[in-house]
């Protein structure tokens, strides 16, 4: 238990927590974290990357856990979650555009 820290009520798994052996009711912490994810996917409408930033996993882990294992293991959730990414990805070039945008108005201010 010691191993998890708490962010917006959602466990956080640190470097310590990987390899573990425990077992959840889930059937295993890779099938628990894939939950954790959606949640915290669907409740933030977070990215790929914000939520493998929140989690201290890799992008590749998050999109693993989300089309691979949650689609197994909770399939209802599974198309929340795809409804959110499906969204974000669709917005992804106005938020790219945004950030050059302000890239360039601090380069040019001075």
């Amino acid at each position: 238990m010691g191993d998890h820290l708490k962010k917006n009520n959602y466990a956080v798994y640190g470097s310590k927590n990987r390899g573990s052996s425990k077992r959840s009711s889930y059937g295993s912490d890779a099938d628990e974290r894939a939950l954790r994810l959606a949640e915290y996917i669907v409740a933030e409408k977070a990215t790929v990357r914000a939520a493998a930033k929140a989690f201290s996993v890799s992008k590749s882990t998050v999109h693993k856990d989300i089309t691979a294992r949650l689609k197994e293991i909770n399939p209802v959730m599974f198309r929340k979650v795809d409804a959110v990414l499906q969204k974000n990805k669709a917005e992804r070039h106005l938020r790219g555009g945004e950030a050059t945008k302000e890239k360039y108005l601090k380069s040019h201010k001075a």
